[in-house]
């Protein structure tokens, strides 16, 4: 069984099993709250939906849940195999339009072929729903399907799998041509293809400006012309006066491919022959019909797409179906049509011009991402999209007479949609591909454990790292065969093997060069790097790796002594904190210092309070930030408000930027509301804290570890600030997932000390 098929299996039925669940959004605990919920209450929101039809979206979840419907006939590129077998994917895409816009979904999969039956199906369920999402349903049905629901319901419809990849195509050609400074109305264009999506692409492509005559369509059997009397209706759009037969006759002096077909159609011959500077957006997944490789080697004038996340120019779904649906939702749009559609790809193409965000540029390795031929299209992490694509998908609605509810304050509601998310999830794949963009070699310690071994498996396979593997070879061996895990590109290093002994000489001297006048003897150095954390923190003192992380089965101060001894504080730094990340819904929240200094003093607190700061800002989140007490600004005397108060004092003074304010109570530090109402004064009234600076260690190892389990939230951490080099400690029990957003922080952090 290959990796990813396994790996895939026990994703799908870990815990509980499928990918999504229903969760309730009422208080629920008492008895009072159920009899609201359920009878008798309930009947009076009923009374008033029967009174008023549009009071649905008033008391129910019906304006923000979409169906995610499919009859399981054509499911990615698996072909027909059933709505049962097609439920997963289903569940997938629900969780896409969760993650990216917040939108609630039910995957319904009806066991119908008959496209009469299948509309009927849908019609008599659609009241449930704000929207509908058709997805896999073969072609040609999936037209007739389509247009029918179009017409007789009254709630926005739209057959991804057709008009997607269609909208997001479209805006990589608009700005392709640009940079090619070609018209559209002037490019011969060649689709290798002629599916759903191959003729909707096509279709949305002619709305924009494109010639039918330039246009050349091939199937399978070969090019749509006059001699085939095999077309179905769709395809018959599309045949071609041009007595040609071939993709390779097709393609001489084209200036655009489009591919929607199989991989390796397009030749290395074929792209030579098209003109000057061709547009190729070989889209087949997961292999292109043409690699980036061979299209960019054959010639260096292409503009290049895939499907792939691997290579520039993604043309990828999520950037456009989720905040389609978000835009039409909120404004109660009855259908999605061809101009909403068109706003969307517009939307796109011109946040392709616009400045990159520091965090899109971060998460791509820094690579200063500008307009042209590398980046002609958004990519998926920009946290504009849900404001730019739904926006302009909501004022088109409303502008062509198809929404039901208007939007008088646009700046609002941009707002609005940007707290939908917080920065969770956001943050998370910012990190990971910070991390991909230039892998580090990175000390797994503690090797032996499955959890440890799986992750650097992870890493391997989404190229987050170079993982060295610590612990004894023969037994790390054992544990990769007994799990069948891919590991033959990890380097194991036993360091109390004989093999090692030059290696634990040299790495000896070195420690006892740096601490024989602080009790370290040469034998004790060489009896040091006998243990795992001394010899891979020598690792990378002596450049052979870059990061490291350890702590899974053991207490941390047995990694965070050696790493002071070896490293030391960076410079510039007075101490050394850990800051833990707590990912909630309205955004993660940063707590410090969770692991190091017990019981700091102010200046301390003021040093915490910087340091955490500067890696808050790292992940491109601007710090706002509360030093806690059980005090509200003086309101009780003591010694902790005392001295919170003081390190206050000196942070107005010398950071007079700085968005901090304390002493405060931890309800008062994450509401806003209630330092408005209250303490007008603060300087958090315009938004809650996010970043919470506790007076000991204990109350915030207490606090995260509470709020981590009580609320079944997923963390980061903790991440060390102020060492010299990039070492990071693992939390006991930690996850695969959160060991693997650990290395990916650890990797990060070695780019930048580096």
């Amino acid at each position: 069984m290959s990796d990813l098929k396994k790996d895939a299996l026990q994703y799908h039925q870990q815990g509980r099993p499928g990918k999504i669940e229903v969760i309730p959004s009422k208080p629920h605990s008492t008895q009072r709250d159920l009899s609201l919920a359920y009878s008798p209450g309930v009947a009076e929101p009923c009374l008033a939906i029967k009174e008023n039809p549009e009071d649905v979206y008033k008391y129910t979840a019906k304006g923000n849940l979409v169906a995610v419907i499919s009859n399981g006939t054509a499911v990615l590129g698996l072909g027909n195999i059933g709505a049962e077998a097609g439920k997963p994917v289903m569940e997938g895409k629900g969780l896409l339009f969760k993650i990216y816009a917040d939108i609630d979904v039910f995957d319904i999969e009806i066991n119908e072929t008959d496209p009469d039956k299948l509309v009927d199906t849908v019609k008599a369920i659609a009241p449930t729903f704000g929207g509908i999402n058709l997805e896999d349903i073969k072609a040609p049905e999936c037209f007739y399907i389509e247009d029918r629901l179009k017409k007789e319901l009254d709630i926005p419809l739209m057959h991804d799998d057709q008009h997607g990849t269609a909208i997001i195509s479209s805006a990589a050609l608009l700005n392709a041509l640009q940079v090619v400074d070609k018209k559209i109305e002037e490019v011969r264009i060649v689709v290798s293809g002629s599916g759903a999506s191959a003729i909707s692409c096509t279709r949305l492509y002619i709305k924009l400006g494109a010639r039918l005559e330039n246009i050349v369509m091939l199937d399978s059997t070969g090019v749509l012309n006059r001699k085939r009397t095999d077309l179905n209706k769709q395809k018959q759009e599309f045949v071609t006066d041009r007595d040609i037969d071939t993709l390779a006759e097709a393609l001489t002096d084209a200036d655009v491919f489009l591919g929607l077909s199989v991989a390796g159609v397009l030749k290395k011959e074929m792209l030579l022959s098209m003109a000057k500077d061709p547009i190729v957006f070989a889209l087949a997944n997961p292999d292109p019909e043409i690699t980036y490789e061979d299209a960019t080697s054959t010639r260096d004038d292409v503009i290049m797409a895939t499907g792939r996340s691997d290579y520039p120019n993604q043309v990828n779904n999520v950037l456009g179906f989720p905040y389609i649906f978000r835009g039409a939702l909120d404004v109660r749009a009855t259908v999605i049509n061809d101009e909403m559609k068109l706003a969307a790809a517009l939307a796109l193409a011109n946040l392709a011009k616009l400045p990159v965000p520091e965090e899109v540029n971060s998460a791509y390795g820094g690579s200063n991402l500008h307009f042209g031929p590398e980046y002609i299209i958004p990519k998926p992490v920009d946290p504009r999209l849900i404001t730019t694509v739904a926006i302009a998908v909501a004022k088109t609605a409303i502008a062509t007479g198809v929404a039901r509810k208007t939007i008088e304050d646009w700046e609002a509601y941009g707002e609005e949609l940007t707290k939908r998310l917080g920065l969770y999830k956001p943050l998370i794949r910012q990190i990971r591909s910070k991390a991909r963009s230039n892998p580090k070699r990175v000390v797994f310690a503690e090797a032996e454990s499955y959890k440890i071994l799986k992750a650097a498996e992870i890493c391997i396979e989404e190229k987050l790292a170079k993982p060295i593997l610590l612990g004894n070879e023969e037994n790390i061996k054992k544990k990769i065969e007994e799990f069948d895990l891919s590991l033959e590109n990890a380097v194991i290093i036993d360091p109390r093997s004989e093999n090692q002994q030059e290696r634990r000489a040299r790495f000896a001297n070195t420690y006892f060069n740096k601490r024989n006048r602080k009790g370290v003897t040469l034998r004790s150095a060489q009896n040091t790097m006998f243990e795992w954390n001394y010899f891979g923190l020598s690792l990378i003192e002596h450049g052979e790796a870059d990061a490291m992380v350890s702590g899974l089965t053991a207490n941390y101060p047995e990694f965070m002594r050696p790493a002071l001894r070896l490293f030391g504080q960076a410079q510039n730094v007075h101490i050394v904190a850990g800051m833990d990340i707590l990912m909630t819904k309205r955004g993660p929240l940063f707590f410090a210092d969770t692991m190091v200094n017990l019981d700091p003093d102010a200046r301390t607190i003021v040093n915490i309070t910087l340091q955490t700061a500067d890696m808050v800002r790292r992940f491109n989140i601007v710090p706002k930030i509360a030093l806690l007490s059980y005090s509200n600004f003086g309101s009780v005397k003591g010694v902790v408000p005392t001295k919170m108060r003081e390190a206050v004092s000196i942070l107005h003074r010398d950071y007079p930027d700085l968005l901090v304010d304390g002493d405060i109570q931890g309800n008062f530090a994450i509401n806003s509301e209630m330092v408005r109402e209250t303490f007008p004064f603060s300087k958090l009234v315009d938004g809650p804290a996010n970043t919470l600076i506790f007076p000991n260690l204990a109350s915030a190892h207490i606090a995260f570890k509470l709020l981590k389990e009580g609320g079944n939230l997923d963390s980061i951490g903790p991440v060390l600030t102020g060492l010299k080099k990039s070492v990071h400690v693992l939390s006991l029990g930690s996850t695969v997932t959160e060991i693997v957003n650990m290395v990916s922080i650890a990797v990060a952090d070695a780019q930048d000390k580096a």
